[in-house]
């Protein structure tokens, strides 16, 4: 009876075995089997396969991302950009601050300074209309005439859709160390350079800047009421800035040296001796031109128009304007064929400023009494330069715009007015500007982009 049991309870124990073995082999084929997975639905399957991609990607992304950080960091150090101060002086806490503030401003590629609006800060003072007397020339600092208004003074430049980096001297210094930055231009290039001296010595005397006029040739000629330019260095970075008077950036020679009578040969086509002799000795270069472009100016200079070292008669030349469209592009085109020599150099064309003459011109009753400025609830929204010349002749080379003529154009306030002291009773100074004023955002919208 016992092994009968026995012998029920074998059968019973193998049949189970073969049922389950053949389930783990049927499990098995169902899984390896191509065919068998066709039950399975597919959009299942690619939501299932998506989700395990993000998922695996996600991971990916975080470690490369650490692992870039790591691989930045090390490249920070390694190489740093030119215009980063290398000095073992510099504390951390200052070089958080600035990367701070660079972080502020990663935009600057893409950023269009030019497109903003003017908004109130009662903030604002770079420096004091009433001192900065080695720099600034008295006809243009506003605050020492009988001017009462100062409004102007108070407004800040807002960018659309980017934060311009804060202006500070010392940050500037910084990143200037060991380098120079040359103005090149006429009178309103030099209120630039008066403009940008005055906010890094915060328009008091500095013992630590030193006159470096001489290594540039800048000394002022027998006879002559100026120097041709001025070159200023601040001894604790390094740092020179200069301004060279070059009213049409091309080359200007006598005619016959020996006959002062005989005028002046402009070179359109030619860029300045002072660029060609001192180029290689620039960090930055800022270039302008455009209001001695005018019959008045060229009869009482005796300018004579030169193209191909000959003078040149074309017709199509007839025009200021075209002259001035040729220059341009001349001094542009061989500026930029120099940049591959000096890879550290970082050039700028500045685009015109603005005349604001209601009623005539200098010479014939035109005045601007505004001071109210017309910027109060105005934007500009443009992508292009209202300075189509200077545009054209930058696109596509390696110089950028420093485009000041839309921004500007909104501060007819801004102006010296019938304020100045050098002007006959009644001739109204509508061209040039009030300092502090209008090119101090100049120099802050450049100071951005080097």
């Amino acid at each position: 009876m016992k092994a009968e049991t026995n012998r029920l309870r074998g059968k019973g124990v193998c049949l189970i075995s073969v049922v389950l073995i053949c389930t783990i082999i049927s499990i098995w084929s169902w899984e390896k089997t191509p065919a068998l997975n066709i039950s399975v639905p597919s959009q299942t399957k690619m939501q299932l396969l998506s989700e395990n991609i993000s998922f695996v990607s996600h991971e990916e992304a975080k470690t490369e991302a650490k692992r870039n950080e790591k691989k930045d960091k090390t490249a920070k150090q390694e190489h740093r950009p030119d215009f980063v101060d290398d000095s073992p002086q510099r504390s951390s806490l200052i070089s958080q601050k600035e990367d701070n503030n660079r972080n502020n401003t990663t935009d600057n590629k893409v950023c269009n300074y030019a497109k903003g609006k003017w908004v109130l800060d009662n903030r604002r003072s770079f420096y004091s209309g009433f001192g900065c007397k080695r720099y600034l020339s008295k006809m243009w600092a506003c605050r020492l005439t009988k001017r009462t208004d100062f409004a102007y003074e108070k407004l800040r430049w807002q960018p659309k859709d980017c934060q311009m980096e804060e202006f500070e001297r010392s940050k500037f210094l910084r990143r200037m160390q060991h380098k120079t930055l040359a103005l090149m231009g006429d009178s309103l290039g030099r209120q630039q350079f008066q403009s940008l001296m005055c906010m890094l010595t915060s328009g008091k005397k500095a013992d630590d800047v030193k006159d470096v006029g001489k290594e540039y040739g800048l000394a002022r000629a027998k006879g002559s009421p100026r120097p041709i330019g001025w070159a200023y260095r601040f001894l604790s970075t390094n740092t020179t800035i200069l301004f060279y008077w070059s009213a049409n950036l091309c080359d200007v020679e006598p005619i016959d040296g020996s006959n002062p009578r005989s005028g002046q040969a402009m070179h359109l086509d030619r860029p300045p001796v002072f660029l060609r002799q001192y180029l290689h000795k620039l960090d930055v270069l800022v270039l302008n031109t455009g209001h001695h472009w005018n019959r008045v100016k060229f009869k009482a200079n005796r300018w004579v128009l030169h193209v191909g070292g000959v003078p040149k008669t074309d017709k199509k030349l007839a025009t200021m304007e075209s002259a001035k469209n040729l220059t341009i592009h001349s001094i542009v085109s061989w500026v930029n064929s120099q940049l591959p020599k000096y890879p550290g150099l970082k050039v700028f064309f500045r685009s015109i400023s603005p005349r604001h003459f209601v009623g005539g011109e200098w010479n014939t009753g035109g005045s601007c009494d505004n001071t109210t400025p017309m910027s109060v609830g105005k934007e500009i929204l443009s992508e292009e330069s209202t300075d189509q010349v200077a545009a054209h002749a930058v696109k596509g080379t390696g110089i950028k715009l420093l485009d000041i003529t839309a921004l500007s154009h909104l501060r007819d306030e801004g102006h010296i007015s019938r304020f100045s002291i050098s002007a006959k009773p009644g001739v109204h100074d509508c061209l040039h500007w009030c300092l502090p004023g209008i090119p101090d955002t100049w120099n802050e919208i450049l100071f951005a982009q080097i």
